[in-house]
């Protein structure tokens, strides 16, 4: 590329000269290319080797062109390359342009001057071209940097760079110093050390584990796991950034796992006021998403508030009466404040609530103040801004595009008579309700009412010992954010409910299923008012969110929201738990659930250790958690109690659950110790929860589900619920958001990897029965096809990432690959060498495999070709969906696929052609049963005689086929003499059937076929002319173009034979002409069909079956896993198109 020119003092250091003319030269940079010698081979290790350990090679590429005159020391560096193709084509254009132009110049100042004014206004074009582009924001170095592992690792244009390290690898007890690349799919290191080269490639779906530690062994270093292997880097300049975008790309790789998510770049950052060095725009990008998400986190917002900026600032607080320093946050809806001591003081403030703001006078006791009113008359006063303009500026703009939403109505008749209806069974509100509410709210401190409350540890006292009846609602949606989601979408539940209204789904029937088990024990649940809005509620949200839908648990956690809530609270009380406050909890496979799961059994075994290790053998843990975090402890817990760990929940939480089921294993740590069985440990802790009670309320008791457990026994003491609370703080307090993440991270990996071995797993299950294959196979080829899919999810292709997935299909047929893909995958591992044809071949099996016609095939259906084309025996093979498929219509095609499935499922194992009937004992294994189990429930398929009868033309293509299949096998020749001798046959009996099958047809067709002289007819040889039009087509074959073509018509009709238009999937039977040619070259257009010849399928069978040289061929074993094992030993991503050899250019400029 052209570079702003540059002075360049030492020319020979490091470089060789490869061209030169009196005004320019052509470098290339030693190690790179060959030549030299020996003394040049030593040169370019040494000059390799300092590239790789000082990033030199980022910087300066292998190829450069300098600018020189005569009379000057000093040359101008203005072009380099990174291949000899591109500083080539620098080199022609300035010889072109420029050379002669400058040659008239009388003075070499001149000429410096002309030349560097050309190659600036040159770059300013290419800047202009390239305007709107996100790689005019990545510096000249970083953009090095990514051309440079991309052509180290073949990595497409699709594949950006977030950000590079320097540091060692670990490969046994020798660290090779190199630099690793984080791209946004792979994990990738380069070392070049004295002529020993390390190229590692570890695509990010692969790592299970992801640590920061220090052993002796490996000090500081960052541990990478695979299923297989394990990698050590260390030495890294910052460790801790580098763990840290370790970790987002990691966790964006397994949200595609997940629900096949891919990774957006954020088109609207802002961007910087200045060329950061060495940041790449992506790598901004995860810097703000990493800020966002902590943000959000941090204060309960929803998934599209973006963080603008922060800065630290103190704030007055009225009623501790005193300054607390602290962080000052904006975004494009919020204004909001925490301060530096943990829990000491959170506020926020939401946009549309502020009416005034304001810079107040500055002091010395106050200095740069600025004074936020909002419409319920609070006035909150920041200080010690730094920016004080540009904040307020800032504020100001986003007031500008905030929606005033002061006058909306966010309920509906229906739903407010709804909402009183349920009110009537709410818990019984104690006489003095009014008095406690209010002794509360001045508890809680000024703007109670309001969205805009003081959250101060005090706030935190209060809700551990438990929130009023009259406000719990109310307050639930407050702590939870979901009283902002309310507040800002009127009337968007209303119209969820009537979308929803009368449609049908998997969702809609689990919920009608579960409807009458949740809660059944309250009143509000024990009639149709109640069920009616839990109904209302939890469909709403299936419709809203289909990739959740309705998982169970969600309908307990509803039907406790509602109790205290109106259907609309209660319907954004329960987004804010799905989608913020318990992530991935509910979806179809409870992710979030088992990750948290796992988080438990970490801090079990670390505080608790004793005790893990002795539950572990039970296995109660995985046992016990699901139900207590999938439900918050309501359906294991008496409704009293339970309801004041939601309260905490809502405030602290999900920290708050992990305490008090910590707690509870403490409490009950001798019982468990003493159990010798997973049911007696299960019955300690259900007894033990049974009897935690709310001792303060002064409601009935509602009774709970669980069985009374104490089996005549004296019954366990009780437990009273605030002392459960207070014991969970005393003793696993220190327990902070943080570290939860970092828990949640680390069991994400080997969660959603977990899930996805199960997912393979039942794969080859289902597939065992329906394939040649054996499990260790299945595995590997269900390894490759997904690799398949999931290369194209993230490096683009014709169809998008949603339409190749679809979590709710089985596991065998979610992942889904298009006919590059397939074709790829078929000339790694498919039987047939075929030279050229083979795309053909694929693109023929792919179309048949296509059975719904979306471009699209799923394992199963990849499978089920493969298997057929890998282990059919002889009498399968010709019709099989691949070359023999030489069909006229898809609807015959179709037919010929069904009966391929009909005789590979019908035949033994063992039983491979009648030569063997009498000579193999078969063997029957429980696989062999199993297939004839999964027979007698199928409905009959078609037989051989329904297959449809091969016409002549499609008889040649089909021989042209199978010698293609043959160009390069070892018994060549001796298959093609076979091939010609069976074809000989095959037309003769073609012949002789168009006598006595088709006679009473032959008035019939007479105006549509060729009329046949009556000296052929008398001719004792009736298939001499088949016989030389098989054998030119033979010969067309192998010599392929036979004749020249001499019109652009014929060379049309050339190229459309059976490859390209008989097995093309959109061309229906009926849409053809009579006088179109479908399949061959040797016919045209304007000729037509011998539509009398014909031969069926026992003829082409019988006469196989003569040939002994090619029943050897088809009933020959393919070893797959040595095919598998040469695709395995590929590099994982693929290369683009090379470019021409640095030879061939260095030829070609001689």
């Amino acid at each position: 590329m052209w570079i702003e020119p540059e002075e360049v003092l030492l020319v020979g250091a490091l470089w060789v000269s490869e061209r030169a003319n009196p005004f320019f030269i052509l470098q290339r940079r030693r190690g790179h290319g060959r030549g030299g010698g020996l003394s040049g081979c030593i040169a370019g290790l040494l000059v390799g080797t300092l590239d790789v350990v000082l990033d030199s090679s980022a910087r300066v590429a292998p190829y450069r062109i300098l600018l020189q005159t005569a009379d000057s020391q000093v040359y101008w560096n203005i072009a380099c390359g990174s291949s000899r193709k591109e500083i080539t084509e620098h080199w022609d254009w300035l010889e072109s342009n420029l050379l002669q132009t400058i040659s008239i110049f009388d003075n070499d100042e001149d000429v410096i001057t002309f030349v560097k004014g050309k190659i600036s206004g040159i770059i300013a074009e290419e800047k202009r071209l390239k305007q709107g582009e996100e790689q005019e924001e990545d510096s000249g170095k970083f953009r090095e940097a990514e051309l440079k592992m991309r052509r180290l690792f073949g990595m497409p244009e699709e594949e950006k760079l977030v950000n590079y390290y320097s540091c060692s690898y670990w490969k046994g007890r020798v660290p090779r110093q190199g630099w690793v690349y984080l791209s946004i799919n792979h994990l990738c290191f380069y070392s070049f050390l004295l002529g020993k080269e390390v190229t590692l490639v570890i695509p990010w779906m692969e790592v299970t584990q992801l640590e920061k530690n220090a052993t002796l062994v490996f000090p500081e270093s960052i541990r990478v796991s695979t299923r297989h292997t394990e990698h050590y880097f260390s030495m890294f300049l910052n460790i801790n950034d580098t763990f840290k975008l370790m970790e987002q790309l990691a966790n964006i790789a397994m949200r595609q796992l997940l629900d096949n998510e891919a990774f957006a770049a954020d088109r609207s950052l802002p961007k910087p006021c200045k060329t950061l060095k060495n940041v790449s725009t992506l790598k901004r990008d995860f810097d703000a998403r990493a800020k966002n998400e902590r943000y959000r986190a941090m204060f309960r917002l929803t998934q599209d508030e973006r963080l603008d900026g922060h800065t630290d600032c103190t704030l007055w607080t009225p009623f501790a009466k005193m300054h607390i320093v602290g962080q000052l946050f904006i975004s494009n809806n919020y204004i909001c404040f925490s301060s530096r001591e943990e829990d000491l003081c959170q506020l926020i403030i939401p946009l549309r609530e502020v009416s005034i703001v304001e810079k107040a006078d500055s002091s010395s006791v106050l200095p740069c103040p600025v004074s936020i009113s909002t419409k319920n008359k609070m006035t909150f006063l920041f200080a010690n801004l730094k920016d004080r303009e540009f904040l307020v500026q800032r504020i100001s703009d986003f007031l500008q595009r905030t929606p005033d939403s002061s006058c909306h109505i966010s309920h509906c008749l229906v739903l407010r008579i709804t909402s009183a209806s349920l009110s009537f069974f709410c818990p019984q509100v104690p006489s003095d309700s009014t008095y406690k509410g209010r002794h509360y709210h001045s508890g809680l401190g000024p703007g109670t009412q309001s969205v805009c409350m003081y959250r101060t540890s005090r706030t935190r006292e209060l809700v551990l010992n438990g929130i009023p009846e009259c406000l719990r609602g109310e307050l639930w949606l407050l702590f939870s954010g979901a009283q902002n989601e309310l507040a800002t979408h009127p009337g968007y539940y209303g119209d969820l409910v009537e979308q929803a209204m009368g449609m049908c789904s998997l969702a809609t029937d689990e919920i009608e299923r579960d409807l009458h088990r949740s809660m059944p024990e309250h009143r509000a649940f024990q009639n149709e008012t109640g069920i009616a809005a839990l109904r209302r509620v939890l469909t709403a949200y299936a419709h809203r969110n289909p990739g959740i839908g309705y998982c169970q648990a969600m309908n307990i956690v509803t039907s406790v929201l509602l109790l205290y809530c109106t259907e609309e609270q209660a319907f954004w009380l329960l987004v804010a738990l799905c989608e913020r406050m318990l992530p991935d909890y509910y979806n179809t496979r409870v992710v979030g659930a088992l990750v948290d799961q796992g988080v438990f059994e970490d801090l079990t075994r670390s505080s608790l250790p004793q005790l893990y290790e002795h539950m572990q053998e039970l296995g109660v843990i995985s046992t016990i958690s699901l139900s207590w975090f999938l439900t918050l402890f309501l359906s294991v817990m008496p409704f009293d109690s339970a309801v004041l760990l939601v309260d905490c929940f809502f405030y602290e939480g999900i920290k708050v659950i992990f305490q008090v089921a910590l707690t509870v294993l403490l409490d009950n740590m001798d019982a468990l110790l003493s159990s010798s069985d997973e049911g007696e440990a299960m019955t300690v802790l259900g007894r033990y929860l049974d009897n935690v009670v709310n001792k303060q309320t002064v409601a009935p008791p509602i009774p709970h589900l669980h069985a009374v457990l104490t089996s005549g026994d004296e019954p366990p003491p009780e437990i009273d619920i605030f002392d459960l609370i207070k014991s969970s703080y005393e003793k696993f307090g220190s327990l902070s958001s943080d570290v939860i993440e970092q828990m949640r991270f680390k069991q994400r990996l080997k969660v959603i990897q977990s899930l996805e071995d199960t997912a393979k797993r039942s794969v080859v299950r289902a597939m065992m029965t329906e394939s040649a294959f054996s499990i260790e196979e299945l595995e590997e080829l269900y390894c490759l096809f997904k690799s398949k899919h999931m290369t194209s999810c993230y490096w683009g292709s014709s169809s998008s990432a949603a339409e190749r997935h679809d979590p709710s299909l089985p596991y065998l047929e979610q992942y889904r690959i298009d006919p590059v893909q397939f074709s790829q995958l078929f000339s790694a591992l498919a039987p047939w060498v075929c030279g050229g044809h083979t795309t053909t071949l694929s693109s023929r099996l792919f179309r048949l495999l296509d059975q719904n016609q979306d471009q699209l095939v799923n394992f199963k259906e990849f499978i089920t070709g493969l298997s057929e084309s890998s282990s059919d025996p002889a009498y399968r093979r010709p019709f099989s969906p691949g070359p023999g498929s030489s069909w006229a219509c898809p609807q015959e095609a179709e037919s010929a696929l069904e009966a391929t499935h009909f005789f590979t499922e019908d035949e033994p194992e063992g039983c491979l052609t009648f030569f063997h009937l009498c000579a193999v004992t078969e063997v029957k294994d429980y696989r062999y049963y199993l297939r004839m189990w999964a027979k007698e429930k199928e409905p009959k398929k078609e037989t051989i005689k329904d297959l449809p009868r091969m016409n002549q033309e499609q008889f040649i293509e089909f021989c042209k086929t199978l010698y293609n299949m043959f160009s390069e096998d070892p018994s060549e020749q001796e298959l093609y003499h076979a091939i010609a001798t069976v074809a000989s046959l095959l037309l003769r009996i073609g012949e002789v059937g168009k006598k006595f099958g088709n006679g009473g047809k032959m008035q019939e067709t007479t105006s549509q076929t060729l009329p046949i002289s009556a000296e052929q007819e008398e001719e004792p040889d009736e298939g001499t002319s088949g016989e030389a039009l098989l054998c030119q087509a033979l010969a067309d074959a192998q010599l392929e173009p036979a004749v020249l073509q001499t019109s652009d018509e014929e060379n049309k009709d050339d190229t459309e034979s059976s490859y390209s238009v008989v097995s093309s999937g959109s061309l229906l039977c009926e849409d053809i002409a009579h006088d179109t040619v479908l399949i061959g070259a040797e016919q045209r257009q304007g000729s037509t069909l011998d539509v009398d010849w014909s031969i069926t399928f026992e003829q082409v069978l019988a006469s196989l079956l003569t040939e002994p040289v090619l029943v050897e061929y088809f009933e020959r074993k393919m070893d797959i896993q040595a095919k598998m094992a040469t695709c395995k030993a590929q590099r994982v991503v693929e290369r683009q198109v090379s470019s021409p050899s640095e030879q061939e250019l260095m030829h070609h400029s001689t």
